[in-house]
């Protein structure tokens, strides 16, 4: 068995916090936490009140298969690759509706410069996490 390489921690674990705030985001969100809600530009409330079931299904692919990816990697199991693969499906669909279909331009309409920085970090880290974690499984790391 090949030993477990500390950098696998530390991407596990930052990979865990990043995406837990991802399914933060959803969850006050779907719950329709008050504060949370009163804190979002409008635009992202009327965008979600709209939202077609596709959306919400792709939206919750895409967080959820995130933290699965993370708690893989850190159990070292060669499904981690496959649930960030899968969430990377889920953030195309749900990006479609956001920033294409949405009326009113959905979040390019509330985009603020950190939205922004959030819009092209996202997918930048999740694809970077799946090709981690593919090398890990190619290198014998997750098994």
């Amino acid at each position: 068995m090949t030993k477990t390489p500390i950098h696998l921690w530390v991407v596990g674990v930052l990979s865990l916090l990043w995406n837990a705030g991802g399914a933060v985001d959803y969850v006050m969100t779907r719950t329709n936490a008050p504060e949370y809600l009163a804190a979002q530009p409008p635009e992202r409330l009327t965008m979600l009140q709209d939202a077609p079931m596709w959306f919400g299904v792709t939206w919750a692919l895409g967080v959820w298969f995130s933290v699965i990816g993370s708690l893989l990697l850190l159990l070292r199991s060669r499904f981690a690759g496959s649930a960030f693969a899968l969430s990377l499906l889920g953030l195309i669909g749900s990006s479609v509706y956001t920033y294409g279909i949405a009326e009113g331009g959905g979040m390019v309409a509330a985009a603020g410069p950190a939205a922004i920085a959030f819009t092209v970090a996202i997918p930048v880290i999740l694809i970077l996490l799946w090709i981690y974690a593919r090398a890990m499984t190619r290198r014998g790391v997750l098994r």
